[in-house]
């Protein structure tokens, strides 16, 4: 098994630009003009009135490809950041991991790697992410570590030990009921590492985002009545919690 270190995100993301490359078979000049444009090419594609109706179409049938260069452009120009998350989740992944909405597998491929982790449940609406991080598993020797799904109802069932819920948050109609079903999902003592941004852009540049305030406050009214925040020390706005009475 590959090791997968912070440093080793650090310096290319765990290889990310020759996944990239080898899956969509394109040269690297052409693999960086995709990337300097993710953003752009998903808000292009943005359905318009964004809402509960056509949100799961979008990211399952609609962002294609674009959703791959998008998130790889965060990854790679957030590295800092995203280095910080993957040392929280190294504080806390143990067991059997549900990473939800898991994009290009980066948090999902570093906790398969952890000795405190037993398996990694990578569900992401779409099928090209999915399908790209199976390859990376394979090339990086995790794939007996990593089961790829569509959603939760593709599971057994399960109660996880860990929840890695990145940068998901924001582009569900109804994250409060996300969290509720996240609630009957983990297990006594478990964590949940999470964080989200409810917000469009001071230009819109953020389409696919939900941030009306019925939505907002009400997520945080769910949050604060079923998990407990444990403080960590790292300065990032992904947070963890266990579960209230459980």
């Amino acid at each position: 098994m590959q090791n997968l270190s912070i440093e080793d995100f650090l310096q290319d993301g765990f290889n990310l630009k020759e996944h990239l490359s080898n899956y969509l078979k394109l040269e690297p000049q052409e693999l960086e003009r995709e990337l300097s444009s993710g953003l752009n090419n998903m808000s292009s594609i943005h359905p318009g009135a964004f809402n509960s109706e056509n949100a799961t179409h979008f990211y399952e049938d609609q962002v294609g490809t674009s959703h791959l260069f998008d998130l790889a452009a965060w990854h790679l120009g957030s590295s800092s950041y995203i280095a910080d998350t993957l040392r929280l989740q190294k504080m806390f992944a143990r067991g059997k991991v549900l990473d939800f909405g898991g994009g290009i597998g980066t948090h999902a491929l570093a906790a398969a790697a952890l000795d405190t982790v037993e398996r990694v449940f990578f569900v992401d609406l779409n099928p090209i992410n999915r399908e790209f991080v199976l390859q990376r598993a394979s090339q990086m020797g995790i794939s007996d570590l990593i089961s790829v799904h569509r959603d939760l109802d593709s599971i057994d069932s399960l109660q996880f030990d860990t929840l890695i819920c990145l940068d998901v948050l924001e582009h569900l109609p109804n994250p409060s009921k996300q969290l509720l079903i996240f609630k009957d999902l983990l297990s006594s003592g478990s964590v949940a590492l999470l964080n989200w941004y409810f917000f469009k852009g001071n230009n819109g540049e953020y389409p696919f985002h939900f941030d009306e305030k019925e939505i907002v406050e009400e997520f945080f009214i769910t949050l604060q009545s079923n998990f407990m925040e444990i403080f960590h020390p790292l300065l990032i706005t992904t947070r963890a919690y266990t579960l209230i009475n459980k």
